[in-house]
Order: structure tokens, then C-alpha cells, then sequence
């Protein structure tokens, strides 16, 4: 069945985008804890948040309502059209590179320049390089299409390696440059990433392209934008749905990036202390950008080529649907399980990790709290992921259009709880207020799966959202045993309490593995099918090859 063949390349990429994800949050891991002990937190804040943030606004308004509706089931029938949809983000992204530049020179407060000189050039340098990543849209969506699951993970993870090494080498070497050696780093990242791009399917076209009679591109030609005879210049229903999702796109990511805008624009906390909370966040966010992201984005991959768009239950094929309430059933209850875990277990040793990340400049004052209260968060990630890439695959573009005024206020709600609770409580207030607006898009995904399952009582996939009671035992038990531990062992009695701590926390995460292996049975066999029909799928093509 070709929905299985979408499930298991689904599953596939979800493997490969998890490793690079881990290599990239790794890399930045250990980059933080290079770089703070030789450069400033100021030039920390400034790089990491305002210019990372012009950077993530301009890519992201460009080209996620592109990519979305791109890759929708039944968009692929004309690739040319899309081809010449895909080649509006790069105009597009000039126009957003231009606004969002000027308002970040002109309007933002700027850092004091005897500590962050050259702060306008970073900001021309950051805005360019967004844009020229714009150049390999078509390459992207095309590699996510035809399930070139490997290359995206290459490509990007040569691309952040490159980016890594060449800072750390410029912080180290010359750190008289400051911020430029951080520009000079991501145009390098930009360059790689071009370059690799159009390398790879240059070479497979001239090599593939009349050969793989899937593949819509014959020659190099037909990446670029073109005219078709007899026909639009472009799709009208695919440029509808580009719109829809780029209004929902531009809400979301108020949502994404929130207490960022907030810090940016309403200066609640200075550059030093951006940088510190950045730090946290990176940390924080480990699991849901290398575990939950590339779930979401292969979930949204599996549903969006499996479901019909906007189409009841009752009238999409059984084994269809039946398989897309399996997935989704088993993708809530895996993540659900992962997020309670980090829930748990962080809270006993938030202090520890954070004193052995960076010293006591992360371990006193909010840290502890900042990394606890993002476990919670963390868990709600997981969550909101799992339900909206479903829930998004399948919403009509009716449906979408409403979600958008939804997400305004959602959008609302969240920036004016974020701007009044970090002027109450401080920087822990963007992350309660980040946990309001995660629970309610979750309600509300919910809600719209409720609602979608209402003519079928044989599927009922949010079973997913509850484990078995043995486990949530298992979890309770874990957390009281953890948080006496940390009290009575951790952290200023020396390395063996430490160590004792560590052992505390490693059997009781043993114990919650066991009883996830005795009592999630159905989990289980669904992990296992999917990786026999993977591995035996391997073995018949290399027996393929060896014929």
C-alpha cells in the first residue's frame, strides 16, 4: 500500500532528522559552554536572540506557508507549477529581509557599542543570508517530496558543523573580530548549504533524471522557473493554500518565537540577561527540538500525504484511516511517555546539570527554576506538536482560515501574559506564559479531533494521551524518590553525593523503562512492526542490488 510506503519513509526521516537534530543542539551545546567563558553575555544575548531572531522571522514568514501547502497530497500533479510557486519566497524574502532590517537598525535599542560593536553590520549580514537560503527552496521541497530522507539531514548537518567549527575557531584565534566572526560563521553556514544543495541534484538529474521515471525533473532547467503551455503559471488551489497557511504562519510563529519578540521589542530584560535565558532555553529545548520536532514534521509529512484534506472520516478509505488513527494513537502515547519522563526526572536534577554545564554563573539565581518550569513546558511541546500536525493535515481550507483568527488570539493572549507575567516574576513569566498558550492549542486540537472522529467509534486515537496506570505509578514514585535525593545528596557535599544522586536517578529510570516495557504492549508491537517492515524492505533491496 503506498500509505505504508509513506509511513515508513515517514518513519525513516523521522530517524534521520532525530540524528540531525542531536548532532545539531549537541554542537550548540557544546558551543555555549565554549563560548561563555570568552565572550561577554551581552554579545550572547545579542547574537543568539535579536540576531537569531531576524534570521528565524525572515525564513520563516518566506517560506513555511510555501513548504506546507507544497508538500499537501494531490499538489505534486504539475511540478512546474509548484516550481514556480516555490521561487516566490526568494522576492518574498528580499521585501521581509529589507522591513524586518531596517526596523532592527532603526527602531530596536541597540547594544552599547563599546561592548557589541558592528551590531548594523550583523544585522545586513544575518538578513542576507536568510535570503540566499532562500535560492534552495525548490531543491528542499522536492528532496521532502520524493522521500530523500537522508539528504536534508547531510546537508544541514555539514552546514551546522561547518558554522560551529568555523565560530569556535574565530572565537578562539580572533577574538579581537566579536560579533563579525559570528557573521562571518553563518554566511559560511549559508554557502555550505547552497551549495550542497544544488550540487546534489545537479548531479542526480544528469545522472537519474530520465532514468527514475518518478522524479519530475529532466533537466537542470526545470528547477527554475518557467512557463507551461496551455496552462496557469501556477496552481490557483495551491496558491489559495499558500495563503491560508501563510496568515496561520505568521501567528504561529508569534506563538514560536514569543518571548523573544517580547524581550526584543518591550526590553523587559537587558542583552546580558537575554543571553542567560537563551542559554537556559537552549538547554531546556534539547529533547523538544531533537525528539518532538522531527516527529512533528514526519507526522505532518505521513497525514498530509495519507488523508484526504477536509474530507469526513466516514468517507476516507477504511485502511486508511485506520492506519492514520493508529499512527496518531501511537505517536501521543510515545511522546506523552518521553515528555513525562523529562518532566520528572528534570526537576531533581535541574540544579546539578546546570552546575556542571557552566558553573554557578547558571546554577544560582532563577536557573534551577528556569530549567524546572521548561520540563513543563517541554511536556506540553510534545503534545501541541503531535495533535496540530495531524490536525493541520486534515482541517479543510475552511477550516485552516478559521484556525487563523484563532491563532490571533491566540497569538494576543500570549504576547500580553508574557509581557505582564516577565514584569511581574521575571524571566520565569515567558515560560508560564508559553505553558498557557501550549495548553490552549492543545484544547483546542482536541477539540477539532473530537469532532473529526465523531462518526467513528472504532477509532479513538487521544486513548493516546493517557499511559497505563502502572506507569503513571512508576512516575509518581520516581519524582518523590528523586526529589528526596536531591535534597539529601545533591549538590554541595562533594563528587560521591553527586555520584550517589546520579545512581538514585538512574534506577529509578530503570524501573519506569521496565513497567513501559511490561505494560505499553500496543506501543511496543507498533515500534517493532514498523522497524521489520523497515529492516526487511532493507534486506529485499540490497538482495535487489546483489541480483
Amino acid at each position: 500500500m503506498a500509505s505504508n510506503k509513506i509511513l515508513a519513509s515517514a518513519a525513516k526521516s523521522a530517524s534521520y532528522n532525530m540524528v540531525l537534530q542531536i548532532m545539531f543542539r549537541m554542537m550548540t551545546f557544546v558551543l555555549n559552554a565554549f563560548v561563555l567563558r570568552y565572550i561577554s553575555k551581552e554579545m550572547l544575548g545579542v547574537v543568539n536572540v535579536r540576531l537569531t531572531l531576524l534570521y528565524s522571522t525572515i525564513l520563516f514568514v518566506s517560506r513555511e506557508a510555501f513548504r506546507r501547502a507544497c508538500l499537501s497530497q494531490g499538489s505534486r500533479q504539475q511540478w512546474q507549477q509548484v516550481i514556480n510557486l516555490l521561487w516566490c519566497t526568494f522576492p518574498l524574502g528580499i521585501l521581509c529581509g529589507s522591513i524586518f532590517g531596517y526596523m532592527w537598525v532603526t527602531f530596536l535599542e541597540q547594544p552599547d557599542p563599546n561592548t557589541v560593536p558592528h551590531y548594523s553590520l550583523a544585522v545586513v549580514v544575518f538578513a542576507s543570508s536568510a535570503i540566499l537560503e532562500l535560492l534552495a527552496e525548490p531543491m528542499w521541497v522536492l528532496g521532502q517530496a520524493m522521500l530523500f530522507v537522508k539528504l536534508k539531514v547531510i546537508v544541514e548537518g555539514l552546514a551546522i558543523a561547518g558554522r560551529c567549527f568555523l565560530t569556535v575557531i574565530l572565537v578562539l584565534m580572533a577574538p579581537h573580530l566579536g560579533i563579525i566572526g559570528f557573521c562571518i560563521a553563518q554566511l559560511f553556514y549559508t554557502l555550505i548549504y547552497l551549495g550542497l544543495y544544488y550540487t546534489y541534484f545537479m548531479w542526480y538529474v544528469k545522472n537519474f533524471g530520465k532514468k527514475d521515471e518518478d522524479f519530475p525533473i529532466k533537466s537542470p532547467s526545470d528547477f527554475f522557473p518557467g512557463q507551461i503551455q496551455g496552462q496557469a503559471w501556477t496552481s490557483e488551489e495551491l496558491t489559495k493554500l499558500t495563503w491560508s497557511f501563510f496568515k496561520q504562519g505568521f501567528l504561529k510563529q508569534l506563538l514560536t518565537e514569543g518571548e523573544r519578540y517580547v524581550m526584543t521589542f518591550f526590553d523587559v530584560l537587558s542583552f546580558g540577561d537575554q543571553g542567560i535565558y537563551d542559554v537556559i532555553n537552549n538547554l531546556g529545548s534539547l529533547a523538544a527540538r531533537f525528539i518532538f520536532q522531527p516527529i512533528e514534521e514526519s507526522g505532518y509529512l505521513f497525514f498530509a500525504q495519507t488523508l484526504k484534506r477536509g474530507v469526513p472520516v466516514k468517507d476516507q478509505p477504511k485502511d486508511t484511516i485506520h492506519l492514520a488513527s493508529q499512527v496518531y494513537q501511537c505517536l501521543l502515547k510515545c511522546v506523552v511517555l518521553i515528555g513525562v519522563t523529562i518532566l520528572v526526572f528534570g526537576y531533581a536534577y535541574s540544579y546539578l546539570l546546570l552546575d556542571l554545564y557552566a558553573g554557578s554563573l547558571l546554577s544560582s539565581g532563577t536557573g534551577p527554576t528556569l530549567l524546572r518550569w521548561y520540563c513543563v513546558y517541554v511536556l506540553l511541546i510534545a503534545i501541541n506538536g503531535t495533535t496540530e500536525c495531524f490536525v493541520f493535515a486534515a482541517m479543510s481550507q475552511k477550516d485552516v482560515d478559521r484556525y487563523n483568527h484563532k491563532m490571533f488570539v491566540f497569538s494576543l493572549f500570549f504576547l500580553l501574559s508574557s509581557w505582564y507575567l516577565t514584569k511581574t516574576i521575571g524571566s520565569v513569566g515567558f515560560i508560564l506564559a508559553n505553558c498557557l498558550n501550549m495548553s490552549a492549542r492543545i484544547l483546542h486540537s482536541i477539540y477539532f479531533t473530537l469532532n473529526y472522529y465523531k462518526d467513528s467509534s472504532l477509532h479513538q486515537p487521544l486513548r493516546g494521551l493517557l499511559p497505563s496506570l502502572p506507569v503513571v505509578i512508576s512516575f509518581i514514585a520516581s519524582w518523590v524518590i528523586t526529589t528526596i535525593s536531591e535534597v539529601h545528596l545533591c549538590c554541595d557535599r562533594g563528587v560521591l553525593y553527586r555520584i550517589a544522586h546520579i545512581a538514585v536517578g538512574a534506577f529509578c529510570l530503570l524501573v519506569v523503562a521496565v513497567m513501559i516495557l511490561l505494560f505499553e504492549r500496543d506501543l511496543l508491537s507498533f515500534i517493532m512492526e514498523q522497524w521489520k517492515t523497515r529492516r526487511g524492505k532493507r534486506n529485499e533491496s540490497k538482495r535487489t542490488k546483489d541480483e
